[in-house]
């Protein structure tokens, strides 16, 4: 099995660079790490940078997560081949752009492109806002499925990821499932949501507390940001979340609360199965406006 250590990056082409960055920095309030070319990079944390913005097609995301060792990311190329996915190894040049010292791709079941990289830099420097939104640093993402079973199968059998819980899971009644992912201790990483094309679907961004959730909300209403779902709780998760519009039909997430599924834990554990409905959603009773959480 290909062990993920963590998340770590989300690339993502768009047709307005300029529009991008506005967006990165006034809005969601991340830093400026550097302008390369037709390629920004930004902090949210520690990390060299978790989001790059590339001038390119805005169907063009790819999302990197990290392995611990070169041995693993030689042993995850040969593993990937002989289940049949074609996976290529990364040139100089595109590692460089990725700011790690090696890495493959491969794409899974539905067409999602995947960076697996080895010994990605860190900054020597403290993410510094450009807004005060309370970021502590980028967690998980939405990646759309064409085929939600097949593709947890592919991600927890053939990669190291295990199921938390479902929603929608309903077999009788033939609904699209969408399984929460956890890599880690925290709740999820990836979450699949049934969508009829590939991408990436929603980024999230965690938070300090409600107080920051509160303080987006309104920041966001006066900017004139569409709200799509919010703010609410995860009966999943137990998050306390906001999600909103960015570029190109981006979907940012702001989270705190985060539920952890720690080692102990899991000697107990058993995924929980949740309606498709906005109850599915939010225990609070909001409503999302977002296709891919819609019955």
């Amino acid at each position: 099995m290909i062990h993920l250590h963590d998340i770590r990056y989300v690339r993502l082409g768009t047709p307005d660079l300029d529009g991008a960055v506005r967006y990165a920095t006034e809005i969601l309030g991340l830093q400026v790490a550097r302008r390369e070319g037709k390629a920004v990079y930004f902090k949210s944390d520690s990390r060299d940078h978790t989001l790059c913005y590339f001038e390119g097609d805005p169907r063009d995301h790819t999302t990197g997560f990290e392995v611990d060792t070169p041995e693993e990311l030689e042993q995850a190329l040969e593993q990937l081949e002989r289940a049949g996915y074609q996976a290529t190894r990364g040139k100089a040049a595109e590692a460089e752009q990725r700011y790690v010292r090696e890495f493959i791709n491969f794409k899974d079941p539905s067409g999602n492109s995947v960076d697996l990289v080895y010994a990605p830099l860190h900054s020597g420097r403290r993410y510094f806002p450009s807004r005060d939104a309370g970021i502590t640093g980028f967690s998980h993402i939405g990646l759309r499925t064409l085929d939600a079973r097949r593709d947890e199968v592919f991600w927890t059998r053939l990669l190291s990821a295990k199921v938390s819980d479902r929603i929608g899971e309903a077999p009788l009644l033939r609904i699209d499932e969408a399984p929460l992912l956890r890599i880690d201790e925290v709740h999820h990483k990836i979450a699949l949501f049934p969508s009829a094309y590939p991408g990436v679907q929603h980024i999230n961004h965690q938070v300090e507390s409600i107080d920051d959730i509160m303080r987006a909300f309104y920041v966001l209403q006066e900017k004139g940001i569409p709200i799509r779902f919010g703010p609410g709780r995860h009966p999943t998760s137990s998050a306390i979340f906001l999600y909103f519009e960015g570029p190109d039909g981006m979907i940012y997430e702001y989270s705190t609360g985060v539920r952890l599924i720690t080692e102990e834990d899991e000697k107990n554990y058993r995924p929980r199965n949740f309606p498709a409905d906005p109850t599915g959603f939010c225990m609070w009773g909001s409503k999302p406006d977002i296709p891919e959480f819609k019955s």
